[in-house]
């Protein structure tokens, strides 16, 4: 199960940390006209996703629910994540932001949304075991962040080895979707869903499928009725966001630091404490007895981490090592809620199945898709206008004060404040106590 998130962040992780440095130093294009149409090809994300979770909901096939839409949606991402990167360069302005904008919102309204909503689900359709579900999603983030580190730190290694051109960033997008298309269907036919008579109280097909009876409007009034779902959207999305000012420190790097490769050397500071996080997440939340706990208290400590990275930034004390130092922190503290983040929206769509009586593993999962996309999109649309406010210019090679103060900010205080309210929200999320007190209501 693991496995199937190489493929979604060959897709994921290639494009956020790269499309924009991609677009505007190679393309040629203006950071703040990218930004705008990212965000507005976001308009299109909340329908699908709903769309997709309800679809997967009422899916019924030898593969399963989920499964098939993992499968075939990805077939899609590999196309349209080679498009983006493979913009023809004798194009005129206007056709190159078009090209980019059908490639970009065909990717993340359809294709991405199918596979990712689908292979998320699967949390909660493989096991009904919360402990087996924390361990999944263990797995599932050691992968992610295994991959987003190799692609973090071999990609602009590898465009510079092919000549740093255009035909070289195709060239890497096309091996990357190669990879994803395999090791995706591998994925798909490793794992196996649960006879659908698992999760509910009566073998009757026919009130089955009367509970599985709902439309897009009802879809959406039932997570929005779900304050527990509305919080992890949030902090999806604030995650994601996070994540777009994180890469860029390509241009951090490169311009504050004086060297474009140190990006992948905090890569490493991010994504090996991330993954030994993981390791010991599932022992973490059976010694504390849930999962709450274990999140909030090793978000705080991320957040403060993030503060001293801020101040080793700008103060100079330490420099370039006090920073790897106290992002290796960062990443450490959030690697619990990477590990368990799954486990807690299976509980949330155990939630709305106690208090609503509707099974909508699928629909609940829209969430990671929808923050995925919303909170990646919106990420990286915000650091295109900031960049372009900040008049960055490509052509230099020492860009002005306006910018460099923007590129501090971006990398070294907007992370802290995002973190700090990310573990605000995460002190709200009480999950499984509701759940537990609902149980034991019904008991009695």
């Amino acid at each position: 199960y693991g496995s199937g998130d190489v493929a979604g962040n060959v897709v994921y992780a290639f494009l956020s940390s790269f499309v924009m440095i991609y677009l505007t130093d190679t393309v040629g294009l203006n950071p703040g006209i990218v930004g705008t149409l990212i965000a507005v090809s976001k308009l299109f994300d909340g329908i699908t996703d709903i769309f997709f979770g309800s679809m997967i909901d009422k899916t019924h096939s030898k593969l399963g629910k989920a499964r098939p839409w993992m499968l075939y949606g990805y077939i899609g991402c590999a196309i349209t994540l080679v498009g983006i990167f493979a913009i023809p360069m004798g194009m005129s302005e206007f056709a190159k932001y078009a090209w980019f904008f059908i490639c970009y919102s065909l990717l993340n309204a359809v294709f991405y949304t199918a596979n990712n909503i689908a292979y998320s689900a699967l949390t909660s359709l493989v096991t009904k075991n919360s402990a087996e579900r924390v361990e999944m999603g263990s797995y599932r983030f050691m992968f992610a962040f295994a991959t987003s580190l190799a692609i973090q730190s071999f990609t602009l290694l590898a465009v510079s080895a092919l000549g740093d051109t255009a035909e070289a960033w195709r060239t890497v997008a096309i091996v990357y979707a190669i990879i994803g298309l395999i090791v995706n269907t591998l994925s798909v036919f490793s794992v196996k869903e649960l006879p659908e008579e698992e999760f509910v109280d009566t073998t009757d097909k026919a009130e089955i499928e009367k509970d599985e009876k709902y439309g897009l409007v009802e879809a959406a009034k039932l997570l929005v009725s779900n304050k527990y779902y509305l919080m992890i959207c949030v902090t999806y999305i604030l995650q994601q966001i996070y994540g777009a000012m994180i890469s860029m420190g390509t241009y951090y790097a490169a311009h504050i630091l004086g060297d474009k490769n140190l990006f992948g050397v905090f890569s490493w500071a991010i994504n090996i404490p991330l993954i030994i996080a993981l390791v010991f997440t599932p022992t973490l939340v059976a010694k504390m007895h849930g999962m709450y706990k274990l999140n909030v208290g090793s978000y705080a400590l991320a957040t403060v981490a993030r503060a001293l990275v801020a101040v080793a930034g700008y103060t100079g004390s330490g420099g370039v090592k006090m920073m790897l130092l106290f992002t290796a922190i960062a990443a450490l503290g959030q690697g619990p809620w990477q590990g368990d983040m799954n486990a807690v929206i299976a509980s949330c769509s155990e939630y709305t199945w106690l208090t609503k009586h509707k099974r909508v593993d699928g629909t609940m999962y829209s969430c990671t898709s929808l923050g995925v996309k919303l909170g990646g999109g919106l990420g990286t649309a915000i650091t295109g206008w900031l960049l372009a406010f900040s008049n960055y210019d490509k052509a230099l090679a020492v860009q002005p004060e306006s910018c460099i103060n923007m590129l501090k900010l971006m990398y070294l205080v907007i992370p802290f404040v995002l973190d700090a309210i990310i573990t605000f929200i995460l002190s709200r999320m009480k999950v499984e106590e509701a759940n537990d007190k609902i149980r034991a209501e019904m008991k009695n």
